[in-house]
């Protein structure tokens, strides 16, 4: 019985020296654990957090965390507000951000705050409005200022005929893009349609109800206005509520930048009869990958394309990733959309 017991311990102890032994040769001799790897955190900041343009961005932008496996925080000032995006980029610079996404209401004004974040590390990249360049490393262009304030113009003169009054509803008068965009809407509209007359520039600071004020009172002032053109996607439905009270459906035109499903039932009731715009929700998308991507060293400077999950691959112009051209939404083709 003795001799049967010390043959099975030395055999128990022969059994787990082997396996210490090939536990200590699969490690190197040490028995560590791989960390796991951190949760990266992408900021996204809106122009105001209640425009349903960038409610459609961020849309876009969690689908892109969803499918990265990041977190994102999405924050704004309830208005569009300089001064309140930059106390709310200090904030996420003392959270430590791993990066910040930016639609900048003014790009002088920001441009300071996403400095000292990139002083700290925080990756910064920028969508729908641009900072100043040596404030950011990548710009995620939906479409450049030029293409357009000329597919507005353009468009506004195919219903005007080439030839009448307009006036313009923008969202605000110190946002850089907008400024950008009647800039090229003007130089559009001096080059090839002479006989257009742009009466007035009214801001109704991104608010639907301002912006049906503001063109109830421009059609007591211009009784000749031919087209609204709006260059903020709250405008358009606001001058499309203005235009129908005023009883001038059809007799005035209105047309702008906005969303689809803001505007259906003014598009089939021939109150507006345009609406130009890119895919918000893929300007999300877009600029949340190419954030995690310049978070982990995957996009960098003189990259001449980027590939975006399902979207595939877009070209970079410079620092600019481009999201592609203006589209062109009405009767016809409004409905296939829901955004």
């Amino acid at each position: 019985m003795k001799k049967t017991f010390s043959l099975l311990l030395a055999a128990t102890v022969v059994v787990f020296s082997g396996c210490k032994k090939n536990s200590e040769a699969s490690s190197g001799g040490n028995i560590t654990s791989t960390p796991a790897a951190k949760q990266l955190t992408i900021a996204f900041l809106p122009k105001s957090k209640g425009n349903a343009y960038f409610v459609s961005c961020a849309k876009g932008a969690q689908k892109a965390a969803d499918e990265l496996g990041v977190k994102l925080i999405f924050d704004g000032p309830t208005d569009p507000d300089p001064a309140r995006q930059n106390e709310i980029v200090e904030n996420w610079i003392t959270l430590g951000v791993d990066a910040i996404a930016a639609a900048c209401e003014n790009k002088e004004g920001i441009s300071t705050a996403l400095r000292k974040a990139e002083a700290k590390g925080i990756k910064i990249i920028t969508y729908d409005a641009d900072a100043l360049p040596d404030a950011r490393s990548f710009f995620v262009n939906q479409a450049t200022p030029q293409g357009i304030g000329y597919a507005l113009m353009d468009e506004a003169a195919r219903l005007c005929e080439s030839n009448g009054e307009f006036a313009v509803i923008t969202g605000s008068l110190t946002a850089q893009n907008q400024i950008e965009w009647q800039k090229y809407i003007e130089e559009r509209r001096a080059a090839a349609y002479p006989n257009m007359k742009s009466d007035a520039v009214e801001a109704c600071d991104d608010l639907k109800d301002k912006a049906q004020s503001e063109t109830t009172a421009l059609l007591s002032t211009y009784p000749n206005l031919k087209l609204i053109l709006s260059t903020t996607s709250l405008g358009v439905p606001g001058a499309a509520e203005a235009i129908k009270q005023a009883g001038k459906t059809g007799v005035v035109k209105n047309i702008g930048l906005g969303l689809p499903n803001e505007n259906k039932r003014y598009v089939h009731d021939g109150v507006t009869q345009s609406v130009i715009l890119w895919k918000t929700e893929d300007l999300g998308y877009l600029t949340v990958y190419a954030a995690d991507a310049l978070a982990k060293g995957a996009l960098k400077s003189g990259d001449k394309t980027f590939k975006a999950g399902s979207l595939g691959e877009f070209e970079i112009q410079g620092d600019n990733i481009m999201l592609g051209k203006p589209f062109t939404f009405n009767k016809d083709n409004i409905d296939q959309f829901d955004f």
